[in-house]
């Protein structure tokens, strides 16, 4: 069998027991700079997809407001539920296993877009993130995780998006990120989550170039558009596809790919559609992960512009 990605595992020692604290995962994430209350309704509307996808019974976990993990029953969905729809906003995980690294997790940040005020406020918005293991994608095929993409995107008014490889792993942890500098370096196409600090600051800008990379107002009409953007972008297994609301998905390929620079795998698809893109690329004002400096942020950040990142650091 031939390997497409890394799997990369990592353990996590408490008192000479080990466990597992970082996997190569596939996120699916979307970012509206809009009112939570306006986004609330369509995000449901995901989740009862992406459930529907992954089986009704599989998110059976959530965390109380103590912290605690408790089992996702009727009570625990309907309380789930409430949170969601609260006026002010919501922050809401529920996933597969209360261990320190899940197959499936779904994730959103809801924030009051409009009580947001000064240059941070600005960047606020509200996201949504979608978790499956590569086994998933092994099993189904990239054609149909693509189409689980679209249709978690389809009633979603996203700003932009973005569905591929990614490392998984608990954020709240201090030290766990610190091992994975390395191999994100070496594998420009994993992608580093950052789903509890990215909401606060991205706005309207892009986090970067991904095996599909969804974009929406204003970064696609600034563009010219999804036929704009395709006319630009050239790379063999690149496709544009126009969708609803002045909205488009590119497609880098049949599969999401890792690279390997360790290999000469660098990814020339994801290096021209960043190249595009750059005028809008995302910047951190800080680091959001432990081991990681904030001239390590901007290189990874840049790891698809500069020359010399198309070697191994």
């Amino acid at each position: 069998m031939i390997e497409r990605y890394p799997q990369v595992r990592f353990y996590w020692d408490v008192e000479g027991e080990r466990f597992p604290c970082v996997r190569t995962s596939l996120s699916i994430c979307f970012y509206m700079q809009r009112p939570h209350r306006e986004v609330i309704p369509a995000v449901i509307n995901a989740l009862e997809i992406y459930r529907e996808a992954i089986g009704p019974s599989t998110l059976a976990w959530y965390p109380d407001r103590e912290g605690y993990w408790q089992e996702l029953d009727e009570a625990g969905w309907k309380l789930t539920r409430q949170e969601m729809i609260h006026p002010r906003g919501a922050n809401i995980v529920v996933l597969d296993t209360p261990q320190l690294t899940a197959d499936y997790e779904f994730r959103y940040s809801g924030r009051d877009v409009e009580a947001a005020s000064g240059v941070e406020g600005s960047g606020r918005t509200c996201a949504v993130a979608f978790w499956l293991p590569t086994e998933y994608l092994d099993s189904q095929g990239p054609a149909r995780v693509r189409k689980l993409a679209l249709e978690l995107g389809s009633g979603l008014p996203f700003n932009s998006g973005h569905a591929g490889l990614s490392f998984y792993f608990a954020e709240s942890m201090q030290r766990v990120s610190a091992a994975l500098r390395e191999p994100c370096f070496r594998h420009p196409g994993m992608d580093m989550p950052a789903m509890e600090k990215l909401p606060a600051h991205l706005g309207t800008r892009i986090k970067g170039a991904y095996w599909l990379t969804f974009l929406g107002p204003p970064v696609l009409e600034s563009i010219g558009g999804a036929a704009g953007l395709g006319s630009r972008l050239h790379s063999p297994g690149t496709d544009v596809e126009a969708l609803s609301a002045g909205r488009a998905v590119v497609t880098l390929g049949e599969w999401p790919e890792a690279g390997d620079l360790e290999h000469g795998h660098d990814l020339p698809a994801y290096r021209e559609l960043a190249q595009v893109l750059e005028p809008w690329l995302h910047r951190a004002p800080r680091s959001p992960w432990s081991g990681f400096s904030d001239e390590d942020v901007r290189r990874w950040e840049r790891r698809f512009l500069d020359p010399s990142m198309r070697q191994r650091q």
